[in-house]
């Protein structure tokens, strides 16, 4: 409700850059891997999107060394896996917004949207409203996908 209302204030400084200095609990983040992690979108386009982000600290995908950009893949791949086993979407979209023209909001730090997606789930409050309902809190989409993410990767590697 502070978002709505204007009232709350961004912390100075690289938004994901920020993040992984806190909790994982605090900042929804429900996996850190050695180059990049993977957090909620605090302001979710459906229930379960989430977003790949690197550690290092660059623009646009060209700049991401390619260690970096491997690992933002392969946790890609993972997020898809945990959240068809989590919600069982029927499709996926994923995006890289590259500079505030393109539609990023954090255009100084690359990152890669996930966003589950389900036949008719765009309603007249969506199309006219320009607001999304999102029935899931964070903190019970954090619960939900955060041991998923441990699941999958100890498999990956047996």
């Amino acid at each position: 409700m502070a978002y709505l209302r204007g009232e709350e204030v961004l912390p100075e400084g690289c938004l994901f850059c920020l993040k992984p200095q806190l909790n994982d609990a605090e900042a929804h983040i429900v996996h850190r891997g050695s180059l990049c992690y993977v957090i909620l979108n605090r302001f979710p386009y459906n229930n379960g999107h989430l977003m790949v982000v690197p550690y290092l600290h660059v623009a646009t995908l060209e700049e991401l060394d390619a260690e970096s950009a491997t690992e933002l893949m392969v946790l890609a791949q993972v997020s898809l896996r945990v959240l068809r086993a989590a919600y069982t979407p029927e499709g996926f979209n994923l995006g890289i917004n590259i500079g505030s023209v393109a539609g990023a909001g954090v255009a100084d730090h690359i990152h890669l949207h996930i966003v589950p997606r389900w036949g008719g789930d765009t309603n007249y409050i969506t199309t006219v409203g320009q607001t999304r309902v999102i029935p899931e809190l964070l903190d019970q989409t954090y619960e939900r996908l955060k041991p998923l993410f441990s699941q999958y990767l100890a498999a990956r590697q047996s």
